[in-house]
């Protein structure tokens, strides 16, 4: 799929794969009123399509810089410098309703959902069947993993102790249902269960022996490890345990080790990756991606807190090592006094780094969650432990929540994680720094624990109530 670039679905429209339509006709918005007429016919068709939903993935707006960024700016990891002035007011948790940032995550998570849809929808398709459905597998889990991001940014759940009753986002089935062209928002509880369903629907589509060799795909195995965070952020923990133990026990993936971590970030398909997006010298976010924002240089605004950095023992290579361009010797840099994510998504021009979705040492930190949380605390300190031993820290002496979380935010810092821990977990976002972050203590049911809806669908669908703090 590295070789298949963005616009691979204008080509397949152009030789009449999908009928009648352009690439702005197939750009989903929530209404789905687009008048299109598809001719998907074979497999290679449904292919193209699923390739599209992939591609949908890319831009800056989803997994190419913003559902990353903004899984940090909003906690106590990194904040902005305001260096070109990006992520300075999200790192202010001053958003308003016109805020971009909100507006382009929403709108291009609609659109990977409406190409799953169409993926899903399509009937009579000429092939293997198995191979058909191996596809149609793929686009349900595509479809639970948008609806679950656009949730944890933009649902009440975590408001006013909103809870599974609060209000989170339309979970959109169809590309044009023409009897619900202005969905209401569902639940969090029916968007968590309609994500569970998909999943489920989604996995028993799926044939093992289809699998991608390429990690650029959804396979059985990433399917489960997306159920495991899923559930784990709902803290159903049998469910996130039985996936988790799903994974582990495939024997397909190894915790990466010290020596091969930093590599593992500019190589595609390393050991310990289950499913990441892809991205090619000529299919790439450019300036906008994830290396520029996080190193020195045009934009640099995402730097690391002191706070963060100070987590780590000398010798662990996810910590502080003195940087000034080149190679990284570890994944914290600092530059002149700042701390900088140096080692993860490394590459600048041309920013071909894959990046990773879903990384083996989450599903391992998830089952040790998973363990303790079913009261299996011993077993839990030996999944807990896998991940310091390979990179030169010290282990842990008990498996408590509080170590567990402490391991996730060291090993998945940089990558969008830290505040969904909090907010799962019920927790303040901290200040640490003052001088660094402006906004002080954001106390747990805050407003800010969930983004606006932007004003641009609230403005056209009455169905949709704006988030509470934005009107």
């Amino acid at each position: 799929m590295k070789n298949i670039h963005k616009y691979l679905l204008i080509a397949a429209v152009s030789i009449g794969l999908l009928s009648s339509c352009s690439e702005t006709d197939l750009d989903p918005t929530l209404q789905q009123d687009k008048d299109i007429e598809t001719s998907i016919n074979t497999i290679g068709d449904l292919q193209a399509v699923l390739i599209g939903a992939y591609d949908r993935l890319q831009p800056s707006s989803a997994y190419g810089r913003d559902i990353i960024i903004l899984g940090e700016v909003f906690s106590d990891n990194t904040t902005s410098n305001a260096n070109s002035n990006r992520f300075v007011t999200e790192a202010k948790m001053a958003l308003t309703a016109t805020s971009a940032s909100a507006a382009d995550f929403w709108v291009q998570m609609y659109r990977v959902i409406g190409s799953a849809n169409i993926i899903i929808a399509a009937e009579g398709i000429e092939g293997d069947e198995s191979e058909v459905n191996h596809i149609k597998g793929q686009a349900y889990v595509i479809r639970a993993l948008a609806h679950y991001n656009l949730v944890t940014f933009f649902g009440q759940q975590h408001v006013n102790n909103g809870g599974l009753g609060a209000l989170g986002v339309p979970y959109v089935t169809a590309f044009r249902d023409s009897e619900n062209l202005y969905p209401s928002r569902n639940t969090v509880e029916e968007v968590k269960n309609l994500a569970y369903k998909d999943l489920e629907t989604g996995y028993g589509l799926m044939t093992a022996s289809l699998n991608s060799p390429s990690k650029q795909y959804i396979t059985t195995h990433a399917a489960k490890a997306i159920e495991a965070r899923i559930s784990n952020y709902f803290g159903d923990f049998p469910r996130s345990l039985a996936a988790a133990k799903s994974v582990i026990d495939s024997g397909v993936y190894s915790v990466i080790s010290k020596a091969d971590f930093l590599n593992s970030f500019k190589i595609d398909g390393a050991a310990n990756s289950i499913f990441e997006i892809a991205f090619t010298e000529t299919d790439q976010p450019n300036i906008n991606g994830l290396a520029n924002i996080y190193q020195k240089g045009s934009y640099g605004d995402v730097i690391a807190l002191p706070n963060l950095a100070g987590l780590y023992e000398a010798g662990d290579i996810r910590g502080v090592t003195p940087y000034s361009g080149g190679a990284a010797t570890s994944v914290i840099g600092e530059e002149d006094g700042t701390f900088r994510n140096v080692g993860k998504y490394p590459s600048t021009a041309p920013y071909d780094d894959n990046v990773p979705v879903v990384r083996y040492e989450e599903v391992v930190l998830l089952y040790a969650e998973a363990l303790l949380e079913t009261q299996s605390p011993g077993d839990a300190l030996t999944y807990l432990n896998m991940i310091p031993a390979m990179r030169g820290a010290s282990p842990y002496t008990a498996a408590t929540k509080e170590n567990i979380l402490l391991e996730r935010r060291k090993e998945l810092a940089f990558e969008g994680f830290r505040f969904h821990d909090l907010a799962r977990t019920k927790q303040d976002i901290p200040n640490p720094d003052p001088i660094l972050i402006t906004h002080g203590v954001v106390e747990y049911g805050s407003y800010n624990f969930a983004m606006p809806i932007p004003s641009s669908e609230v403005d056209v669908n009455a169905n949709i109530p704006q988030n509470f703090g934005y009107n």
